[in-house]
Order: structure tokens, then sequence, then C-alpha cells
């Protein structure tokens, strides 16, 4: 039999139907084999990481609340008023109890994803006051576009969490969003999703949850949620974030230790500098988590940008941001800690060349530097103004081909691919072959947003750029969302849950940010 004619014995219309049927399947955790960029050699890591420790210990952090004030004394460190001093052993000693690695555990077991070393995963971006819909239309959230981000989340094979508040729900009262928020995050998706810190009382009514969720006894041993928890830079963690980071951790959850930088406005306008003043604000939360609960799982974290000094605004995708993420991927591992850094940030108004430009060098960037949770990795545009339908779609698949990327060359199949080489010999062609008839669909990536047919083609089918084709994938996968089941039980206590705190916290008191 000719290469040709077994080449056929499928069929093409079977072939076809192979490729083209939808698989929303989400892809495991990420395990990256690429080797990483490091651009700090030993001496230089030694040199940074000295230069953060002594500004724990001789310029401070300013820890704005009494009960991390007391937690600091009894444990040994030196306060004066809000400031506090960190002998380096001791916040080495710290550190040292948290988990270099864990894994987060989904209410649907298969979806469960390990985060550490070389384990990764893609998580969408969270925050948007506004959105750009299925219409392209720039305007206010609501309740059910928060819905539509979460079904989508759920369906895009390689983002790995359904996050929290992508876009804020404006159709409802702040203080009671962040029920309405955690509970979409729940039902909508059973990925691993995040859990809000707007205050400590919301942050302890997301453990309330979680515990209804997955039974308190699990949360003990299981990280199911992950908390952000935001410095002030420079130097300062509040009490607001604070509380919610004692909420998380007492419950042996993972929080993100998360700086807040823009380099140059609120560290100093030189990349090296700005990493030391970064290193030592995680430094001093990370240990903060273990003297809450040693052993509590935590985050080295960031959220990173640079500052234009023509307008003070934020910038995305610039060198720098690169650099400085490759230096924290560095440090992260110096401590054996696990780190987060942001995706696929962009400053663009709309779904352009700019906005594709940033979001591609910024993970680039984040995949060689080795990162474990890349939160932003979808949707964020406008500096995280708005999150675009069109850029979420896009983004998404950006990560998956990130993500075949960072896994590597495979080798599994050489030796028939060699012996291709025999059977097609000079001047032939593989398209046919038995080997490329077997491997097609895994052998290159083939991007479902971009065209990369002819333009004759292209304008036979209508000219459709890739902001319309993004959209159109939006809604056909909408069209097919299928929500997955939670248990009956568990989802009538959720909504008895959110029904009681509802009553319990004034919605008109929509400022108060104690609850």
């Amino acid at each position: 039999m000719s290469v040709a004619q077994r080449s056929r014995s499928g069929g093409r219309a079977g072939r076809r139907a192979i490729r083209t049927a939808p698989d929303h399947t989400m892809l495991p955790g990420l395990r990256r084999t690429l080797p990483l960029c490091e651009p700090m050699d030993e001496e230089q890591i030694r040199k940074l990481d000295d230069a953060s420790m002594a500004i724990l210990e001789e310029v401070g952090i300013v820890f704005r609340d009494p009960i991390a004030l007391a937690d600091w004394k009894r444990a040994g460190a030196k306060v004066e008023g809000e400031r506090v001093y960190l002998d380096r052993g001791l916040v080495r000693e710290l550190i040292s109890s948290i988990p270099s690695s864990f894994t987060y555990h989904a209410r649907n077991p298969a979806k469960n994803v390990p985060l550490g070393g070389d384990r990764s995963i893609f998580v969408p971006m969270t925050g948007a006051p506004f959105l750009r819909d299925l219409d392209n239309e720039r305007r206010n959230p609501t309740l059910a576009d928060l819905a539509m981000f979460h079904k989508l989340s759920h369906m895009l094979p390689a983002l790995h969490s359904s996050a929290h508040h992508i876009v804020e729900p404006y159709d409802h009262p702040i203080s009671h969003r962040h029920l309405r928020i955690t509970y979409s995050s729940i039902k909508h998706s059973d990925k691993t999703f995040m859990g809000m810190t707007t205050s400590p009382k919301n942050a302890e009514d997301v453990m309330e949850m979680c515990a209804i969720l997955f039974g308190e006894d699990y949360l003990e041993t299981h990280p199911v949620t992950t908390g952000n928890c935001n410095g002030n830079s420079p130097l300062v963690w509040d009490e607001t974030m604070l509380g919610a980071m004692r909420a998380f951790s007492k419950r042996n959850q993972p929080v993100l230790c998360s700086p807040f930088v823009l380099g140059g406005a609120n560290t100093p306008a030189s990349v090296v500098p700005a990493v030391a003043q970064l290193n030592a604000e995680a430094l001093s939360a990370l240990a903060y988590t273990q003297v809450i609960r040693k052993g509590a799982p935590a985050i080295y974290g960031h959220y990173l940008s640079t500052v234009s000094m023509k307008s003070g605004a934020p910038m995305a995708g610039t060198p720098e941001i690169s650099l400085m993420n490759f230096m924290i991927g560095q440090m992260a591992r110096f401590y054996d800690v696990p780190w987060r850094t942001s995706g696929s940030l962009g400053g663009a108004k709309t779904f352009d060349a700019q906005a594709g430009y940033e979001s591609a060098a910024t993970l680039s960037a984040v995949i060689h530097s080795g990162a474990n949770y890349i939160w932003h990795a979808a949707g964020w545009n406008e500096a995280g103004m708005h999150c675009s339908v069109a850029k979420f779609i896009v983004d998404a698949e950006q990560c998956a081909m990130a993500y075949r990327m960072a896994e590597g060359p495979r080798w599994d199949d050489f030796d028939e691919g060699l012996a291709a080489i025999r059977d097609v010999g000079p001047g032939g062609h593989y398209l046919g072959h038995p080997h490329t008839q077997e491997n097609f669909q895994r052998a290159f990536f083939m991007p479902e947003t971009f065209d990369n047919n002819s333009i004759e083609q292209w304008k036979a089918e209508g000219e459709v750029e890739i902001t319309e084709r993004a959209l159109g994938i939006a809604r056909k996968l909408l069209s097919e969302y299928q929500e997955p089941a939670l248990d009956p039980a568990k989802n009538e206590a959720l909504l008895d849950y959110v029904a009681r705190r509802e009553r319990e916290i004034p919605a008109a008191d929509a400022l108060n940010q104690d609850y």
C-alpha cells in the first residue's frame, strides 16, 4: 500500500471531525522544562539578599496594625511604634517553614494543580472596574458579566482558575460584593479560585464559604483558594491586608505576599535597587505568615509595573519589567518559595497592536523567569482599568501557546519521525505520511484566534479581524457552556450563608470596609 493510500484510509471527513471537535478539557498544571533566564550570578544574588536584609534590619517595615505589632514583639522582633526591625536570622528562620510546593485542590479533583518548583498555573485578571463586552463596548460591569467571565474561565483549557472579581459587579453594594463574587467563582466553574481580601471580615467570609464547600477539616490540610495581600510600597503593610492575611493563614490557605510596585514612583528609579526594596517587602510579609501559622503555604508575590517619567502613568511590556521578573524569580528560588507574577499586562485602550505587543513581551519573560502563579494572564488592558472579552480569549490561547513552549521539545516520536524521512526521501512531502496523520494535532500548535489563510480567502470570508473573531469565539463558547454540577446541599448552604451575611451587613453602608 502506498503512502497516499494509507493516508486516506481514515477518511478526510473523519479526520476533519476530529480536528474541529470542541475540546474544553483543562490542561494539567504546567510542568516547565525550558532553561530559565537568570541574569544574576551567585555573588549578585547574595549581594541583593544582603541589601534587602539590611533594609529590614536598619530601615524597618511599617506594620500599621496593632495585632501584627504584638505578634512581632512575641516573635522577638524589635518594634518601635509602628516600625518593625527584622533581624535577618529571624527572617531566614521564619521563611524556612514555608512549603516550597503544594497542590491546589479544586471542587473537581481532576482539576487539582500542583504549584512550586517547575510547576506553574495561569490565572485570569481581576479587579477591572470596566469591561469591553461582547459588542466591544466599554461600560460598567454587572454580576452577569462577572458570571460570563467565570464561565469562559471554566471553558478555556489553559486557564487553571476562575479567579474572583475579574470585573467589579456594580449592580451589588460594595459591602455585599465579596459574597456574590465568591459564590459566582464557585458556582460557574469547578476549577480552583481566588478569595477576596478587601477586608479581614470579607476574608473570613470567604473562609467560611470554603469550609461549606470543602469541609472545615479539609481546609486544615488542603489549599483550596488563594488570597492576595498587597503592600503599600515603599515599606508599609496596612491593617486591612494584614487582617486578611491572618484570616487565610490561620486556616492554612495560601496568600500572595505582593508589594505593589510602580517602578520609579514608589521604588528607586533603577532596576536593581527597586528589586532590593521589593524583595525586602515581600520577605517581611512571607515571614509574618509564619508568625501567624508555622508551615502555612505562602507565595512570594508582587504587582510589577514601571512608571513613565513623562506622565507618571504605569507602563506594561517594558524591558525593565522583564529584567525585574527574571531577578525576582532568582530570589524566590534562592529562598525556596513559590512566586507569583502578572502574565499578560497591557496599557492600550483597545485590543490593538500595542496591547498585543505589551502582553506578548510580558508573557514571554514570565515564562522564561520560571514564575509559578501567573496571575492577570487573560483580559488585562488599559493598565487594569478594563477586562476585554476579546483579549481574554486571545490571551488564554497565548497562555496555551506559552504552555506548549514551556513544556520543551518532545522526543517520544523521534524514531518515527526519522523513519518518515526515509519513507518520503528527497523531493517528497509529508502531508500524507502516517506519522503526520498520527501527529498533526499535537505536532504544531494551530491557533484558533489567528488567521493564517491567504488574503484571498480572508477577503472571501468577510475580512474578519482578530477582535471580531475573538468575540465570535467567546459567543460560541458561552453557547456551549454547561454548568459543572455542584452538590445541591452545598449549594443551598452557600446560598443560605450569603443571604444571612447580606442581612447582617448593612448594604447602604457601601463604603464600610470593616465588612
